[in-house]
């Protein structure tokens, strides 16, 4: 098999699994807590490298933002050997309990995109599979954990989230909305893979907050202190997978 054209790898290149932050900074965040690190490739958005936790040989990848970039990836590292998907990303809350810092396993994501439309009719349901949802969630409760478990929302428009539709998501119970997992769920599933998600709340869209409001950074300094302790559980995780 050719060289895949974004990801810039060939068979042979990665692990069975894979962990896939949005950010290509988070890629050196997760590899800190790693062993025998090994930059494979780094192209556009997409950053790869390989490296070992407790013995687990995995691939961490960037996907850059939204559905059609994370696609891109999903597609091009199946095609070259990953079989597990473990997302690790940060998220807006759609409920007014959940606090930013906290942290909410995807049980599966409702399709406001576009992308999977082109794969699928939108009633096909996007979710995470059950061995790498149990993984993280009982990496969680081993590590005294608690997090916030359910469906959540993938949208398209990061500026288009009216008040309109954060109060529908949140009446529908959905716990947060970021710009993946719907799309990582579902190509998963289409390929009969494993795909799961663990992200970290920014800001809180039903309480008025969003990411970069009140802060210099990107993220609050709550919510980048707890990206360490979500690498911690899907580092966990794939130790169990």
């Amino acid at each position: 098999m050719a060289k895949q054209p974004h990801l810039l790898v060939e068979p042979g290149d990665v692990n069975d699994i894979a962990l896939i932050p949005g950010d290509p900074g988070r890629v050196e965040r997760i590899a800190g807590h790693c062993e025998d690190v090994e930059r494979v490739a780094e192209n556009r958005e997409y950053a790869l490298v390989n490296a070992t936790y407790e013995g687990r040989d995995l691939t961490i990848c960037s996907t850059g933002i939204g559905c059609p970039s994370a696609t891109i990836a999903v597609e091009e590292l199946a095609n070259v050997g990953v079989e597990t998907f473990v997302r690790v990303g940060t998220t807006g809350a759609l409920q007014s309990d959940i606090e930013i810092g906290d942290m909410v396993v995807a049980t599966g994501a409702a399709k406001n995109e576009g992308t999977t439309k082109r794969y699928e009719d939108v009633e096909y349901p996007a979710v995470a599979d059950y061995e790498t949802l149990s993984a993280l969630v009982d990496s969680a409760e081993s590590r005294d954990e608690d997090v916030h478990v359910g469906p959540i929302a993938t949208d398209d428009a990061f500026y288009a989230e009216t008040d309109e539709y954060v109060d529908d998501w949140e009446r529908a119970g959905l716990l947060a909305v970021e710009m993946e997992a719907a799309a990582v769920f579902t190509l998963a599933r289409r390929k009969g893979l494993r795909a799961g998600a663990i992200c970290t709340v920014d800001g809180n869209l039903v309480e008025g907050t969003q990411k970069g409001e009140t802060e210099d950074d990107e993220l609050p300094e709550k919510a980048k202190n707890n990206v360490e302790r979500a690498i911690g559980i899907s580092l966990d995780a794939a130790t169990r997978l």
